[in-house]
């Protein structure tokens, strides 16, 4: 069993705090004992009210790799028990409860030697651990092709936008669901089958796709996948439901 693997209850101190968007933050936390994790792992958060009362929620990871930091982007769900308090009360040196690294399934790893094309489809939130993935392929001078098709509601809700700007080993559609931004020849609207088609890998490269959103969105782009011939074995997706 790999290092990544190992899992276990972890103290971190939270070392910085940023708004991301209006309604998400981004959280870097000092881990100690972190062992790294693979790109797409994720992690348990435990908060414990003075009474005791413990609620824990999951997270994607935004970083990956060797190191003691953890990188969470997280987007507050009104009436959620978690994620109001980490992106409203959460403080600069306060500690917070982590577990893992998790995840197995929804990972990509450089050393893995399959260079088959790496097709990653996000909607809102879920571009969380695949923009983990792609960081990692920023990293690596040869690896296999990458392409980020993001959909997101209008470009104020887009999760790090510096950073997606900036990669140049992995090919970046965003696209606009509600507000298109200015200069945009794109309207508003949701993905559909035969934009699905033209911006991603075809079915005749057998690449690995990985998607990340919420239920109706992963479920909607892995059947029109499907229809565009590919391989259901070749999908991998990780969803979200309505609890943070």
């Amino acid at each position: 069993m790999s290092a990544k693997s190992q899992r276990r209850w972890h103290i971190g101190r939270v070392t910085n705090i940023r708004q991301e968007t209006d309604t998400a933050v981004r959280l870097k936390v000092e881990v100690p004992t972190w062992p790294g994790n693979d790109p797409g792992a994720h992690v348990d958060v435990r908060l414990t009210a003075p009474d005791g009362y413990q609620a824990t929620r999951s997270y994607s990871i935004a970083s990956s790799g060797d190191t003691t930091q953890v990188v969470l982007v997280v987007e507050e769900l009104p009436g959620g028990e978690v994620s109001p308090f980490l992106t409203h009360h959460l403080a600069e040196g306060d500690e917070l409860e982590v577990h893992g690294p998790l995840g197995r399934y929804f990972v990509w790893t450089a050393s893995d030697p399959d260079r088959s094309p790496v097709q990653l489809i996000a909607g809102g939130s879920g571009i969380v651990p695949l923009f983990s993935m792609a960081s990692a392929r920023e990293r690596e001078a040869d690896h296999a092709d990458f392409r980020l098709l993001y959909s997101v509601r209008t470009s104020r809700d887009a999760f790090f936008c510096e950073e997606l700007a900036a990669m140049s080993q992995t090919n970046v559609n965003i696209v606009h669901t509600r507000e298109s931004p200015s200069g945009s020849t794109r309207p508003p609207g949701r993905l559909t089958r035969d934009e699905i088609n033209r911006s991603t890998f075809p079915a005749s490269v057998r690449p690995r796709i990985y998607v990340c959103g919420p239920t109706p969105f992963v479920e909607t782009i892995a059947q029109s996948l499907v229809q565009l011939g590919h391989e259901p074995v070749q999908i991998r997706t990780e969803r979200f439901g309505g609890t943070s």
